[in-house]
């Protein structure tokens, strides 16, 4: 990585033309992707990826740049280009590079996964598609996926900070196939953590792969979902996605700075039910989103976003920050050394209630439980969503019933908080990725299970 006398005099030419700050984000990335579909392997790819990002403020503007080239000439072409796109060319600043941080490494990892053969991680991906595949007669097509990511970074900027992150991620992603006829439903899991491959130590590639076949053979089995206003018990871990999605996005100062969140100028108000506790957590050891430092050095910390109903904060990064008058809250987050950062979530979910998931389901005379999640669609400034439910089952009378498939849940964020009336002991995370505009990031996504009182359930008829 780049010394402190060079990270030093790049930063110097960044101000040349009257900028406040600057800073440089240095990444070397190792990649691993091997895929399997139907018994054979399809990909073993490994990769390396390296680059330097430049990002320079002028007040509330800002410009960004990057280089795959590290000579110094390179660097400082590419910081004066930069720069002249805020102003014309005067004196360059003096900067010292005197807050050099050494890390707290809070995901520590036992088995660095590019010191592990090809052939350990083939046999994890074997097992898991043994195990889906051989769920049942009507699995007509097993993929399952095995990633491993280290990502090397350096951060230096005109406050003076200097300091490196290791992250290693594994990741596991099987998806099954049921057929009958003409009629398909696939079921997916995807477990994965800021861990190296000791993460199979910790998980069971045949359970996932079990897991993935059941959900797609009941779903093949099931009948059509019918619509209308119901009220829904939506099951621990993925079932977060709706939280991250349709509010979690409009807690982002991305949205929130620019007045492009309906919870902007918010905050000590109520804006869900007093039974929601919702936090957004970078330093939960080992977990998918967890890092020790966001992409802009600042060291990643608890934000209580939601207490017993009331807005209490928003994820924060520093040009964000600036437009709020709001200190950063380690939630600054990119793809990679080409995407300028944000903020962005990390780990957010709803903290536990003291419900209990069988109350939860007998308080429900008519309704659907929502056992798996699936993907949607959000408009980020009304909190309007779609989303389809990957496996779910009608609730008659307070008991889980027939399977139906089809449905969806639609609505508003703001008022599904505010909809939000049990919540179970149940807490569980659930590993995604999550896009936006500073590129596709990992996130966990959690809750226990909860029950929405009244929400609208779109379903198909039966044909």
């Amino acid at each position: 990585m780049i010394s402190k006398e060079i990270a030093t005099r790049v930063l110097e030419k960044c101000l040349i033309t009257g900028g406040d700050f600057a800073e440089i984000f240095e990444e070397d990335c190792i990649n691993n992707n091997l895929s399997l579909i139907d018994s054979k392997i399809e990909n073993v790819l490994g990769g390396r990826t390296y680059g330097i990002g430049i990002r320079i403020f002028k007040g509330f503007n800002s410009v960004y740049a990057y280089t795959n080239d590290n000579s110094l000439q390179s660097m400082l072409d590419t910081a004066y280009k930069a720069a002249l796109a805020l102003g014309r060319a005067g004196q360059e600043k003096v900067i010292v590079l005197n807050n050099c941080k050494r890390t707290t490494d809070i995901n520590p990892i036992k088995l660095n996964p590019n010191s592990v053969d090809y052939q350990h991680k083939i046999n994890v991906i074997k097992k898991a598609y043994k195990s889906a595949k051989g769920f049942n007669s009507d699995i007509s097509q097993v993929s399952v996926n095995y990633l491993d990511k280290e990502q090397n970074v350096l951060i230096a900027n005109t406050e003076g900070l200097y300091t490196e992150d290791k992250r290693v991620r594994t990741r596991l992603s099987i998806t099954s196939v049921a057929s009958k006829g003409n009629e398909n439903q696939t079921g997916h899991e995807g477990p994965g953590a800021c861990k190296g491959f000791e993460l199979f130590e910790d998980i069971d590639p045949e359970y996932y792969g079990k897991e993935a076949s059941r959900v797609a053979y009941t779903m093949l089995n099931a009948k059509n979902c019918p619509a209308g206003q119901m009220t829904v018990a939506i099951d621990n871990g993925f079932g977060g996605v709706i939280f991250h999605e349709a509010c979690g996005h409009s807690l982002e100062a991305t949205s929130v700075a620019k007045g492009n969140s309906v919870f902007t100028d918010k905050i000590d108000q109520q804006i869900a039910s007093s039974k929601v506790t919702a936090i957004d957590d970078g330093t939960l050891p080992n977990h998918w989103g967890s890092a020790n430092i966001d992409d802009e050095g600042t060291p990643t910390q608890k934000n209580v976003l939601i207490e017993n109903g009331i807005l209490k904060s928003y994820m924060v990064d520093k040009l964000n920050g600036r437009r709020m008058k709001t200190a950063p809250t380690g939630s600054s987050r990119r793809q990679s050394y080409k995407f300028a950062p944000t903020s962005r979530m990390t780990n957010t979910f709803i903290a536990a209630g003291t419900d209990k998931t069988e109350d939860i389901i007998k308080s429900i005379d008519n309704g659907l439980y929502a056992k798996k999640m699936g993907g949607g669609s959000v408009n980020p400034v009304t909190g309007e969503f779609n989303f389809a439910v990957a496996e779910g089952y009608l609730v008659k009378n307070g008991e889980i019933k027939e399977a139906v498939r089809g449905a969806s849940l639609i609505g508003k964020g703001s008022e599904v908080l505010m909809n939000i009336d049990m919540v179970g002991d149940n807490l569980a995370q659930a590993q995604g990725m999550c896009g936006s505009v500073s590129g596709s990031i990992p996130t966990n996504v959690g809750q226990p299970m909860i029950r929405v009182k009244e929400i609208t359930v779109g379903g198909r008829s039966e044909e």
